[in-house]
């Protein structure tokens, strides 16, 4: 019994050491990746004036990024398998940052159209790779809490990239070089020297971890290889990769996050261009007003994460969050540009919810022989929803005049997805399958015991 419970100890210990040590770098990695994935949406104006970007232009380009990614996106996972996550979390990062900087010069939409796509080429696989990091590290019971801190990372880059944009812009001139030029190039840099940094940081496997002790190592890496044990048993022991890839809940998955990944991207790259329908909006001040929505959203991810914890169902939580966007999104498309972006802060604090509510599904319900290219391929299927998002946008506005009709295309998608979440199948908390997780569940609670 005494080395039952070390073990369930060693487990704790382990456990709380990856959220102190591991997760900070994952989300200074995240918050690198959003401020280069959205930084075009604050200067979209910029690039039409300096460079002849018209908004229909703009949207493609901006989706482009995502085609990109979707084509890339399996080969990178399994590249990432092949060499490491230390080895290949670094070339993403300092690979979409050299392209960033670049595109500090474009010129002309061609330009514009060949670096978007390989910025979306470059930065395939980063999120799948965390996903399945965050499998091969932490226990069932914990997953869920990491991917929940971990994307709350995305809104926390998203609140701060506006006053940052807006700052950078006003830079403008400075050097003899454009507001939009110190906002990528800047932003480009960072992301290579913060790649550097994580190659020396981040460890590929737990027995690489030298802040792990042998104990800790050896109870972590029990705990993972019983839960893909448990998956085994669950499925009779028969886990053809290739056939479970065409599981029409792998498809239905897809469908979900496809929605969620529209409502994401289509504020990304147009909230601030809604957000400057506010009479009197400058670039700084329009920075400052799109950081509210993903402000709201961090706390709304918070409350979220701590109610999935106790629940035994993710599916209620997430039909209520994708219901909430999609109310959200309805009521901006009615109102008055002020109300319009207290709205979207509602809309926020529901789709964002949405997206770790979402992961927690297929980790804890799909096999490990096919976790890392299920992930991969939902996630690329899924964020073709960012091309759609920013160039359907793009179009609407430049025919329109306006992106209202959008944001009601966007309401829609989000009660439509939380219909299909009826459909879903999910390992439910209680299970066998994660009764040793849940144990170590309560023990992280208590601190280690010399």
């Amino acid at each position: 019994m005494k080395s039952v419970d070390n073990a369930v100890l060693d487990l704790a210990s382990a456990t709380r050491k990856f959220f102190k040590r591991v997760l900070p770098i994952m989300l200074v990695m995240l918050v690198c990746n959003q401020l280069n994935r959205s930084n075009i949406g604050y200067a979209q104006d910029h690039l039409q004036a300096d460079v002849g970007i018209g908004a229909a232009a703009y949207g493609f380009g901006a989706g482009l990024f995502f085609i990109a990614y979707a084509i890339f996106e399996l080969p990178s996972n399994v590249m990432m398998e092949r060499y490491g996550a230390r080895v290949w979390l670094t070339r993403i990062m300092v690979s979409w940052g050299i392209v960033s900087f670049l595109m500090a010069f474009v010129q002309n939409e061609a330009m514009f159209y060949i670096l978007r796509f390989l910025l979306g080429a470059a930065e395939a696989g980063f999120f799948p790779a965390v996903i399945f990091y965050f499998a091969r590290w932490v226990p069932a019971g914990q997953r869920g809490k990491a991917t929940a801190v971990f994307i709350a990372g995305s809104s926390v880059a998203a609140a701060i990239s506006g006053p940052i944009a807006g700052m950078l812009l006003s830079l403008n001139g400075a050097l003899g070089m454009h507001g939009w030029q110190w906002l990528f190039g800047f932003e480009g840099v960072v992301s290579v020297l913060v790649g550097i940094v994580v190659f020396f940081l981040l460890d590929a496997k737990i027995q690489d971890a030298k802040w792990l002790s042998p104990a800790e190592k050896d109870a972590l890496s029990q705990a993972i290889n019983a839960e893909d044990a448990e998956h085994t048993k669950a499925d009779g022991g028969k886990a053809n990769r290739w056939k479970m890839l065409l599981n029409p809940q792998i498809l239905l998955l897809c469908g979900i996050y496809f929605a969620i990944q529209l409502s994401i991207y289509a504020n990304t790259f147009w909230l601030p261009s809604i957000v400057k329908r506010i009479p009197g909006t400058t670039d700084l001040s329009a920075g400052f007003l799109s950081a509210i929505p993903w402000v709201c959203a961090v706390f709304a991810m918070y409350f979220a994460a701590k109610w999935q914890d106790k629940a035994r169902s993710k599916k209620p939580l997430l039909v209520a969050a994708l219901l909430v966007a999609a109310a959200g999104t309805y009521a901006a498309a009615v109102a008055s540009p002020v109300l319009a972006l207290v709205f979207l802060a509602i809309a926020a604090m529901g789709f964002k919810s949405a997206s770790p509510l979402f992961w927690t599904i297929p980790q804890s319900g799909l096999h490990p022989l096919v976790l890392a290219p299920a992930i991969a391929i939902i996630n690329s299927l899924g964020n073709l929803g960012g091309f759609v998002a920013p160039f359907g946008f793009g179009i609407i506005k430049e025919q329109t005049g306006s992106v209202i009709p959008g944001l009601f295309a966007l309401a829609a998608a989000s009660a439509v997805a939380a219909g299909l979440v009826y459909f879903l199948k999910e390992r439910r908390k209680g299970s066998q399958a994660e009764a040793g997780s849940q144990d170590v569940d309560a023990e992280t609670a208590v601190p280690a015991r010399a």
